[in-house]
């Protein structure tokens, strides 16, 4: 494994690789696969690289190499794929580490200085003008939905371990538990999994009425929700959970069993072949049909395909994509003071429900166990 320069740049030294839990395994078909899938889009388009620039792309062509320093920030890295190598240029004081760590050996890695620019290597890395990411957005879209069993197995345990935190964390909480105290606590153990926390979200009785609730100080009193979105090997775990601690009321039960019969008419949608904005449309109409009314979608973005991003992307009236098998999805309809939100994936049989954990109490729902309101 050596590192490469490009001409009149500073070289580091080739360091030994080390075999550590992150190292990638760079025998699998699953790498084989992607740059097969990016050379078609080359192919396609008549170009002779892609650069590549997004967390979202890099990490799921590389197979979950993290790119990142901050999680606010820009990728550390720029990867430049051709039709005989992959490129990646990073700076000095990063190279060590994603060569030792995290990048399969073949990728040939170009150090610059750290006051350098990324942008300069690449130019002269490409005798001619590459293929801008931003250009095949929705081509690389296409050849992440179907997800390879190495990224369904990866992905089902990490959606376990996030369901297992929500469960022991929310079980233990009490009506004066912070919520700041919650995602805490779920954050200590999203990052004891190996996982970055993305998202964070708790929102006590007296903020149940929002739907991104940064968590504050305040106490959660008799009803809560917490949101976890995790990421691990570049694939984002999303889950929402509920707990009460004095029993429910009527209305609560009642909201609660109809925001699930909107979720389960959209995952009865979502088969093989349809396309995002139809399925936008079943949710137009579901909200409607269970006595949310017709505007309850604006209130709330309501979730879509999933695995490298969040949403990749959010359903929208004008999200064109079609739905095939082995995608993974979030859908999160919500309503006033109820939302239900997992990660499912659409194989063969259906729906299979992927952030599961057996100590949550459940019902069934069109065939599926869905996540009832923990009850203390």
């Amino acid at each position: 494994m050596t590192a490469t320069s490009a001409p009149g740049l500073e070289t580091l030294p080739a360091p030994t690789a080390a075999p550590t839990a992150a190292r990638v395994d760079d025998s699998g078909d699953e790498r084989a696969i992607k740059r097969n899938r990016v050379l078609e889009i080359l192919d396609r388009t008549g170009h002779e690289s892609l650069l590549l620039t997004s967390n979202t792309a890099m990490t799921w062509y590389l197979g979950g190499s993290r790119l990142h320093i901050s999680l606010a920030g820009d990728p550390i890295a720029m990867l430049l794929v051709d039709r005989e190598r992959d490129h990646l240029v990073t700076f000095n004081n990063e190279a060590d580490r994603l060569i030792r760590e995290e990048l399969p050996a073949d990728v040939v890695v170009h150090p610059v200085p750290w006051h350098g620019s990324m942008h300069e290597v690449m130019s002269r890395l490409s005798p001619s003008q590459p293929l801008d990411e931003a250009s095949v957005r929705r081509e690389l879209r296409d050849a992440r939905q179907s997800l390879l069993p190495a990224e369904v197995e990866q992905y089902a345990e990490l959606n376990r371990e996030v369901a297992g935190a929500l469960t022991d964390v929310l079980s233990a909480a009490r009506p004066h538990t912070p919520e700041r105290g919650i995602a805490a606590e779920l954050g200590a153990r999203v990052i004891a999994m190996g996982a970055e926390p993305l998202v964070l979200l708790c929102n006590g009785r007296e903020r149940s009425a929002f739907r991104h609730p940064l968590p504050t100080s305040s106490p959660l009193g008799r009803r809560a929700m917490a949101v976890v979105c995790a990421r691990r090997r570049g694939m984002v775990a999303n889950v929402t959970r509920w707990v009460r601690f004095d029993g429910s009321t009527a209305a609560e039960r009642d909201a609660e069993a109809r925001i699930a019969a909107v979720e389960a008419d959209i995952f009865a949608a979502t088969v093989p072949g349809a396309r995002l904005d139809g399925i936008f449309e079943v949710i137009h109409s579901s909200y409607a049909a269970h006595g949310f009314g017709p505007d309850q979608w604006r209130l709330h973005h309501q979730g879509g395909p999933a695995g490298y991003a969040g949403r990749d992307p959010r359903v929208t009236a004008s999200t064109d994509d079609k739905v095939v098998p082995n995608q993974a999805f979030t859908w999160n309809p919500s309503g006033p003071g109820v939302k239900i939100e997992d990660t499912v994936l659409l194989t063969a049989e259906g729906i299979r429900v992927l952030s599961v954990d057996e100590r949550w109490p459940t019902v069934e729902v069109n065939g599926l166990q869905r996540p009832m309101t923990l009850e203390i």
